[in-house]
């Protein structure tokens, strides 16, 4: 009896005038929107190719090892054509140098603002937004329609068991609305092999979890549908009670968690942090510039005490005696910059305490919404969370450390004097400066390669349990409640 009642819902939904269109249109959605993440994939993959190329051609054409700097890229992430999350709304690159911070620049948000009014459309959206909403369509009535219609009462006049009746009403929809759903699902898996894009072992096993996972939320909104119908007489109030539900789960829940963890939790601006950090270094510089100036000063005084005593014979400075004065200015500019990196450092770390207590908070306040526990999961699992900007700074972070040392090795080891200006006095021509400069390119060869960061697999297992977890506990409420309500359900 458990086969034909399953039997007979899952011909109900296939037979349902509604579902032809309904699935056409989620088909065409998930597959245009994996079609526009491919080709945004493909441009911004040209772009990054092209901007390291061009960062290394400069590297190469450098004539100084002073001043040399690098632009560390952002690299594109094929599971970004599943679930963009964050990857537009940051930045794409930041310089490498002595002289600057990491700092990423130039999100595609910031270069084409249209594109942020209305965001991508993505996979994740489809499944969180549209395949939720489809679900509730087509089980929201699943036994109060039937009451309506008055086939509950004649169906329950023979020996049937609620229990069984249930289960096939929640099995037979799973299998009338998942099942389909599979085919534009792997139809976008086999648009991604067909257009080129290279996917490593990880990147398959996280596309794996991410379709899982998105079963999973389809899964619980089919069981929520039944689970409502179940608690009303009337489809048209269980219509309007489901709506209010996905309109909570799926847009209030979020943003309220989000909203009440920063109220409870304020955490300082960026431009705050900026603020305390460039006042920090503006004392420093001027107290090093005050210094370096008298320093100069009696430099230059005992310079000119030897010129006098050369009894007005042409003199030329002292190469390594100049040298050896800018490297103690040299040292004493390093020590600046160490401490105003050291009070950025304690800023930055401050801040980040600051803002990884207040994301937890919020992620926990909204995973009350099983809408949210998905989209946090799908986040994670390609590598758009949360943590991908933190991710490349610290990425950055770590070669900038090793580009300056490598920098400052190199001008020990070649008494780079570029960009000194060298003073000359003679009798005859005067006071001349010439800048000491080698128009020869330098040999960079051995520079550190930048690594860019790439979100660890351990995340993505770690999401898969929290998240999956959670949504599976939602699956076995919504049927439970379902299951209890049918018990006392009145088929009358």
């Amino acid at each position: 009896m458990l086969i034909t009642l399953i039997e007979k819902e899952l011909k109900a939904i296939l037979q349902s005038p509604k579902f032809v269109a309904t699935f056409a249109v989620c088909s065409l959605l998930m597959l245009l929107s994996v079609f526009i993440g491919i080709k945004e994939f493909q441009a911004q993959q040209k772009q990054y190719d092209v901007a390291v190329s061009l960062s290394e051609q400069g590297i190469q054409e450098s004539t100084s090892w002073r001043g040399m700097s690098y632009k560390a890229y952002r690299k594109p992430d094929p599971m970004q054509i599943f679930v963009s999350g964050l990857t537009n709304d940051i930045g794409r690159w930041s310089h490498i140098s002595q002289e600057s911070s990491v700092k990423l620049r130039n999100s595609v948000y910031s270069d084409d603002p249209i594109f942020s009014v209305f965001r991508f459309i993505d996979f994740a959206f489809i499944v969180q937004v549209v395949l939720s909403l489809f679900a509730i369509l087509f089980t929201y009535d699943a036994i109060c329609g039937e009451r309506e219609n008055g086939t509950l009462k004649l169906l329950f006049s023979n020996a049937i068991k609620r229990s069984h009746y249930i289960i096939a009403k929640c099995v037979g929809s799973w299998l009338g609305l998942v099942v389909p759903i599979m085919i534009p699902i792997l139809l976008s898996v086999l648009m991604v092999i067909a257009f080129g894009i290279s996917l490593e072992g990880s990147d398959w096993l996280k596309l794996f979890g991410l379709m899982s996972m998105s079963i999973f939320l389809f899964t619980f909104f089919i069981v929520l549908g039944v689970f409502i119908s179940s608690l009303t007489r009337r489809s048209n109030i269980s219509f309007l009670f489901a709506l209010v539900i996905w309109v909570t789960f799926v847009l209030i829940i979020p943003r309220a968690g989000v909203m009440a963890a920063g109220q409870i939790l304020p955490v300082p601006r960026v431009a705050e942090i900026e603020g305390q950090r460039d006042a920090f270094a503006k004392d420093k510089w001027a107290i090093f510039n005050e210094k370096s100036m008298a320093r100069w000063d009696s430099y230059n005084q005992n310079t000119s005490e030897d010129s006098d005593s050369s009894c007005g014979s042409n003199f030329v400075f002292d190469e390594n005696e100049l040298w050896e004065h800018m490297q103690k200015e040299d040292s004493a500019r390093k020590i600046v910059e160490r401490e105003i990196e050291a009070y950025e450092t304690r800023l930055q770390e401050d801040l980040q305490q600051r803002k990884s207590g207040q994301e937890r908070l919020a992620f926990s306040l909204s995973r009350f919404s099983p809408s949210s526990a998905y989209q946090l999961a799908a986040m994670t699992l390609a590598g758009t969370d949360i943590n991908l900007k933190s991710r490349n700074i610290e990425v950055m972070n770590n070669y900038r450390t090793q580009f300056n040392n490598y920098v400052d090795n190199k001008i020990s080891e070649t008494n780079d004097l570029s960009g000194v200006f060298m003073i000359e006095i003679s009798s005859d021509d005067g006071v001349k400066m010439n800048n000491k400069r080698d128009e020869q390119t330098i040999d960079a060869s051995d520079m550190p390669k930048y690594i860019p960061a790439k979100s660890s697999m351990r995340q993505s297992i770690d999401a898969l349990i929290i998240d999956g977890g959670l949504l599976g506990l939602f699956i076995i409420l919504a049927f439970a409640g379902a299951f209890l309500r049918m018990q006392k359900y009145d088929v009358r």
